[in-house]
Order: C-alpha cells, then structure tokens, then sequence
C-alpha cells in the first residue's frame, strides 16, 4: 500500500505544476505588455498637452515678396521686416525678446516696422522699449500701437511715446513720416488704435498722393474698409501700397480660437496671410507672442521678411 502511494504520489504532481507555471507566465507577459501600452499612451498625452507652450516659442520667419509698381525706380527693391504681438512678459521672457532681436538683424532690414501690443499693459510696453536691444535697419524703424500699450490716460501714452523713441522706434499714432531713401522717399502711415484709440483715416490718407508708395500701419485689421474708404489729397480712392496688420494672433490656437476670444471683432477673412483687396495688398501677421494662455497650437509665431521690388 505504502509502495503504492508513493509511486502515485511521485507521478502527478509534475504535469500539473509545469501547466500553471504557464499560465501565470502568460497572463504576466500580457500585463506587462498592457502597463507598457498604459506608459506609452500617458507619454503621449503629457507631450500633447506640452506641445503647445512649446510652439509658441518656435519663431518662424515667412518670407514674402511683393510688386512695388508705385516704388520709385531709383530705390528699385526694398526689404522690410514686420512684426507685431509680442507681448511681452506674458510667458516672453528678456531672452525671448534677445532672440528676437538677433533673428531680425540677422536679416539686415531696410525698414523694420512693428504693429503693436509689445505687452500686455502700458507699464510693461514702456518697460519693453526700455529693455529693448538695439534693432538694427538701414533706414528706419517705426511702430503703431496696439490696445494693450496705449493706456487710459495721454499721460501714459506720453510715456510710451517717449520709450519707443529713446529705443530709436518712431511712434506712428495718426502719423505719416517720410522716410528718404537716396533721392527718393517713401511713406508710413500709422493709425491709432480701433479699439482703445481715435483712429483719423481721412487725416492720413490726405497727406499723401497718389504718385507716393505708401505703406499703411494699424494693429487691427478691422479698419481696412474704412482706410479704403479714404482718399488722398487730390481726393482718389487707393492711397496706400501695401497694408501690415496685427492683433488677430492667427487665431493662435487652431481649433480653440473662439474659446480663447481673441480678436473677435475682426472679420474672418483677416485672420492671417498675406491678400489682395481693391488692387492693394494687405498682410496679417500671426504674431510673435500670445494672449489669454501662453500657448499655440497649429499657429506657429512669426515675423515677415517682405521683399518690395519694382518688376
């Protein structure tokens, strides 16, 4: 009986011990396969949500070229670099503002022309100018302003005034300045502000004339019908060349941009790009910084390097 048990005893327990080992190894091979699956997607998800905030630092610079017909023949190509929207301090650092700065001289402007909001209140814009780099261009450098710079009092648009010219930046606000160029000269206009300001369309388009090239600033596009509107001071319609235009951020996150609320007051078909409207050519840019996050999606920063050339 004794021999019995053991032989019986010694005989069943290896198949079944081998059997179950199996298992076990399977079903751990496809947990670890499941908690790797798991990793994996929650990296994903963290880069996802991450990306964003990195692209709105990713620079970019488009390059545009433009036919210049009314551009005086002797000055023949000209190269502008326009920016606009920085707004800084909002999630744009001092070396942000040092690398833009460098990306522009790099491209050894002619005129660079900036289309306001350079921060995010009138404090901190005029701050902005006092930290500002020295931006280099061969002949001129101008800016209009924008809703978050002018303040609510003349004398804190006095004072933004003043920083922008001590950084060597002419402040446009209902202005026209003539800016020579060998034996010819050509012109920019600045309007004031359409949200915050008192924009005088009819007052800049009467100073200049037909036979001028005119560029036309303002950092909302809103006021483009209204600026084709005016006329010149021999009274005819097209009185500017060429339109540069901000505040819309591109919409600056595709899909979201109507949560975000930004620039809603514009027309759609001013969002961003460059176009063409009653023979004149109007460009808006997808700005440098961003507003309400600081964050771009599908939108990436830029600044226009625009070739004006006669044909």
């Amino acid at each position: 009986m004794n021999t019995y048990r053991g032989r019986h005893v010694s005989s069943q327990p290896w198949p079944v011990a081998s059997h179950a080992s199996t298992r076990r190894g399977r079903h751990q091979q496809r947990n670890h396969r499941r908690r790797r699956g798991l990793v994996a997607l929650l990296v994903l998800l963290l880069l996802l949500l991450a990306y964003p905030f990195v692209e709105a630092h990713i620079l970019t610079v488009e390059r545009v070229s433009i036919p210049g017909e009314q551009l005086p023949a002797d000055i023949g190509r000209l190269k502008v670099v326009f920016l606009s929207d920085i707004h800084y301090g909002f999630g744009f650092s001092d070396a942000d503002v040092q690398n833009l700065v460098s990306r522009i001289n790099q491209l050894k402007p002619d005129l660079v022309l900036m289309g306001g909001d350079y921060a995010t209140d009138n404090l901190s814009a005029v701050r902005f100018f006092e930290r500002l780099p020295s931006i280099h261009a061969r002949y001129a450098i101008l800016g209009v302003i924008g809703e978050a710079d002018r303040g609510d009092s003349p004398f804190e648009l006095s004072n933004l005034q003043e920083a922008m010219t001590a950084a060597g930046v002419t402040p446009l606000v209902n202005e026209v300045r003539q800016v020579r160029i060998g034996n010819s000269s050509i012109y920019i206009a600045g309007a004031d502000d359409a949200g915050v300001g008192s924009p005088d369309l009819r007052g800049l388009a009467s100073q200049v004339s037909a036979s001028d090239y005119v560029i036309f600033m303002s950092h909302n596009p809103v006021l483009i019908p209204d600026a084709q509107r005016a006329t010149d001071r021999d009274g005819r319609l097209g009185w500017f060349d060429l339109g540069l235009f901000g505040h819309t951020h591109g919409g600056q996150m595709l899909g979201f941009s109507s949560l975000l609320n930004i620039a809603e007051d514009v027309p759609s078909r001013y969002l961003s790009g460059l176009l063409t409207e009653n023979r004149v050519d109007l460009l808006i840019s997808r700005g440098v910084g961003t507003s309400v996050i600081p964050a771009r999606l599908l939108c990436l920063p830029q600044i226009h390097d625009i070739e004006i050339a006669v044909n």
